[in-house]
């Protein structure tokens, strides 16, 4: 049985050629659960260019950026890997994420519309208890997209800067973790208190929810997961 690897797709040359090969591998890296237990971490320069459909000139180019970001580490002699972050640093991430979409959720009970608010009900309403064991792959996406629809009523540019950064090992975090202890069901819990604090304006019970949330989350990988 195959592990997790990098689902990828041939790019069309063109004059931004590196461009494009940074952001589709960039965009294969932020889709792959880094931190499976099966993950394939090492990537094969010659594997990449024949998927890709390039020569290994951009390609190089895309990964030394890549590198500079944090998200791959290049071993002279050795190969290139997809970086995990330890655990310490996942925790930390974790608190300022919690701290920013709390933040997010405050803004959002001024900014957004009710249209945008009720948007939210789409990611979480359809995952009925009884159903929720047979769509757990769709309600992980949901998940995520739940959060970075939190971030994006907030309506302010540099959390959400901010936020793109930290989100690559987040996202692969979230995604590991919610089918361990109970965490699917408690979620949509949490989610559909999130909404109903969002609808009703309720700025401080917003903010406090969604940092509460997050912070289940942190204290689920601190006692349970284990990445060193």
């Amino acid at each position: 049985m195959s592990g997790v690897s990098l689902k990828i797709a041939p790019i069309e040359e063109n004059l931004s050629l590196k461009a494009r090969t940074y952001a589709a591998l960039k965009q294969a890296i932020t889709d792959m659960n880094i931190y499976a237990d099966d993950a394939e971490l090492r990537l094969d320069e010659r594997e990449l260019s024949e998927k890709f459909g390039i020569s290994r000139t951009p390609l190089r180019e895309a990964l030394a950026q890549l590198d500079q970001e944090g998200l791959v580490r290049i071993v002279p002699r050795r190969g290139i890997y997809i970086q995990r972050k330890t655990k310490a640093e996942i925790l930390d991430m974790i608190t300022v994420w919690a701290a920013l979409e709390s933040m997010s959720a405050r803004l959002a009970t001024k900014e957004a519309s009710d249209e945008e608010l009720a948007s939210l009900h789409g990611l979480v309403d359809q995952f009925g208890q009884d159903e929720l064991a047979r769509r757990m792959g769709e309600y992980s996406d949901a998940n995520i997209k739940f959060h970075q629809a939190i971030i994006a009523l907030g309506r302010c540019p540099l959390i959400a800067e901010i936020t793109k950064g930290l989100f690559v090992h987040v996202r692969a975090i979230r995604q590991r973790t919610i089918f361990e202890q109970d965490r699917a069901r408690r979620s949509i819990v949490d989610h559909k208190e999130i909404i109903a604090a969002l609808e009703a304006r309720d700025t401080e019970r917003a903010e406090r929810l969604v940092r509460e949330h997050t912070l289940k989350l942190r204290e689920h990988v601190e006692l349970h997961v284990d990445l060193d």
